[in-house]
């Protein structure tokens, strides 16, 4: 079982999209558990934002039912990784987690080989670029868990 969580500011807009854009990709495979979180407790309890859900629907990305909720110190034990989406995320995951001892947290985009964060549309209002990062970042990370995985399995099939 892989357990990623997504985490963003608010938990409204970007770690919501990657959930379900991750949630997607692995549709119909159960060795995955996604969810997502804030580091803050602004937008606690609310829907995912509806620019963002326009745009997610768009992009016939499935919604499922969303309420933002902030990560805890408990969440690091839970989850196998823990993605951020900008370098605010990572300080805020580092403040909250005590650290990263395990190296368990790292930025979406990294996933796709590049060193950049997925803008916050809350303030770039670019609902569709920001889609577009997370639809990267997340076909890239989704790659990369399926070639890990493969390995593994061959690895345990060699005599």
């Amino acid at each position: 079982m892989t357990k990623i969580l997504f985490v963003c500011h608010g938990n409204i807009c970007r770690s919501p999209a990657a959930e379900m854009v991750m949630r997607k990709l692995t549709a119909g495979n159960e060795e995955y558990v996604i969810d997502s979180a804030a580091t803050t407790t602004e937008e606690i309890g609310n829907e995912i934002y509806p620019p963002m859900r326009r745009t997610l629907m768009n992009h016939n990305i499935p919604l499922v039912p969303h309420r933002a909720r902030k990560t805890t110190r408990a969440d690091y034990g839970k989850y196998d990784y823990i993605i951020g989406m900008d370098e605010e995320n990572r300080y805020d995951l580092h403040r909250i987690y005590g650290g990263d001892p395990e190296g368990k947290v790292s930025l979406l985009m990294s996933w796709a080989g590049e060193d950049a964060e997925v803008s916050d549309p809350w303030y770039t209002r670019d609902f569709d670029m920001a889609l577009q990062d997370i639809m990267e970042g997340c076909k890239a990370l989704y790659q990369t868990l399926t070639d890990k995985k493969r390995a593994d399995t061959n690895d345990g099939n060699r005599v």
